[in-house]
């Protein structure tokens, strides 16, 4: 059966969460405090009330306690500036015991139950000491959590080489995986100053478009494969999406040209003996102008 629900978010750019509104009906930008499985929590509205349905819910749902009131906004306002003490007793406490760790952040839960310390590090790290300390310091429930490099930059933020703040700070609430694929799919550098981002991996960014690149490339017959071109047979050497042109290195005269991709169609890969063969294939190919059948060869 369908929900009435609400969206929360709790960071700038991280997770929409749905919960039971209950009686309230927050507006869209205004604060709630909820439950969540961590404790109680303040997050920010950024969908109505709305129904969905239970297929894109995971019941039971937590509810919203309450519209958040003045006070809740200086208790938020109060945590930030606990965190950024925490933060100066972490670095201190990390030193002190010589720990190979890098810290990046902390988080104060809302009703203060417990603190986060989000760090880096190369491998495995024995924090023990370390938390009992922390604990020692703060008197409440300490948790160290390793992240890796995308969530540093997702914390610290920064600009990309856009000039632009960075996605995953900003509004990208999910890391997408991305491939080196990718990048040779839409004719990139494969230079890794290039194509990464600061956070040492390869930009989220070039996810975007490979939809579009991808239905693009199935109009054109693959790199490597053998074509026949109003000149004659060849083999297809780059495809130009944008120009809608192929490139063909001709059999005979070994010349490169190109040509109009709806002017080249495609012979597949067959036995350059079997004459028969490449005969089916260019009847083939006469009726299905620019459909994919060659292999391709990286």
């Amino acid at each position: 059966m369908p929900y009435q629900v609400v969206g929360v978010r709790f960071k700038k750019a991280g997770k929409v969460y749905y919960f039971d509104p209950g009686e309230y009906n927050p507006p869209v930008g205004s604060g709630v405090i909820v439950e969540t499985a961590r404790g109680v929590e303040y997050g920010s509205v950024v969908a109505g009330v709305m129904t969905v349905p239970d297929e894109e819910i995971m019941a039971p749902l937590k509810k919203v306690l309450r519209i958040a009131s003045q006070e809740d906004t200086l208790q938020l306002e109060s945590n930030r500036e606990k965190e950024k003490r925490a933060f100066q007793v972490g670095l201190d406490k990390i030193a002190a015991h010589g720990l190979p760790m890098k810290l990046v952040g902390v988080e104060h839960t809302f009703d203060g139950n417990k603190i986060i310390f989000y760090f880096t590090a190369d491998g495995r790290i024995d924090f023990r000491e370390l938390v009992k300390d922390l604990a020692a310091v703060f008197r409440t429930r300490i948790e160290l959590r390793q992240i890796g490099v995308r969530d540093e930059a997702k914390i610290l933020g920064g600009l990309g080489c856009c000039g632009r703040e960075l996605c995953c700070c900003s509004w990208l609430a999910d890391f997408a995986s991305v491939s080196i694929r990718m990048a040779k799919d839409q004719n990139l550098s494969l230079n890794p100053t290039k194509i990464s981002g600061i956070c040492g991996r390869l930009m989220c960014c070039l996810k975007y478009e490979n939809d579009i690149y991808e239905q693009a490339r199935e109009e054109f017959p693959e790199v490597g494969s053998r074509v026949q071109t109003p000149l004659g047979e060849g083999r297809v050497t780059g495809i130009n999406i944008f120009k809608k042109t192929v490139s063909v290195e001709h059999k005979e005269s070994k010349a490169i040209k190109d040509y109009p991709y709806k002017e080249v169609t495609s012979l597949g890969a067959r036995n350059e003996n079997d004459t028969s063969a490449g005969n089916n294939s260019q009847a083939a190919g006469n009726e299905n102008t620019g459909h994919i059948q060659g292999s391709v060869q990286d």
